[in-house]
């Protein structure tokens, strides 16, 4: 099963576990396994249509990725899910 890190923000959803063995093949999966298993977490991060807030970048194996949620993970995957940096 995909490896999630839960951000420190989301760590009180998960009473405090840094990271989770969840279920899926896509970012969206693992988004609805984790909110099944922890509720709340989707609305954190996710808009109300269903995409990744702006706020939110999402890494799979180390790289960030720009396809959302429907990106694919592997049972081996590690997601992370970080607040997103603006420079200027």
């Amino acid at each position: 099963m995909p490896t999630v890190w839960v951000p420190t923000l989301l760590k009180k959803l998960t009473n405090g576990i840094q990271t989770v063995e969840i279920e899926g093949q896509s970012v969206r999966d693992i988004i609805e396994s984790l909110d099944a298993t922890y509720p709340g977490m989707k609305s954190r991060l996710c808009d109300e249509d269903g995409t990744i807030r702006t706020e939110i970048a999402v890494a799979v194996d180390g790289q960030i990725v720009t396809t959302g949620i429907r990106t694919r993970v592997s049972e081996y995957s590690e997601v992370h899910f970080l607040p997103a940096l603006s420079g200027g």
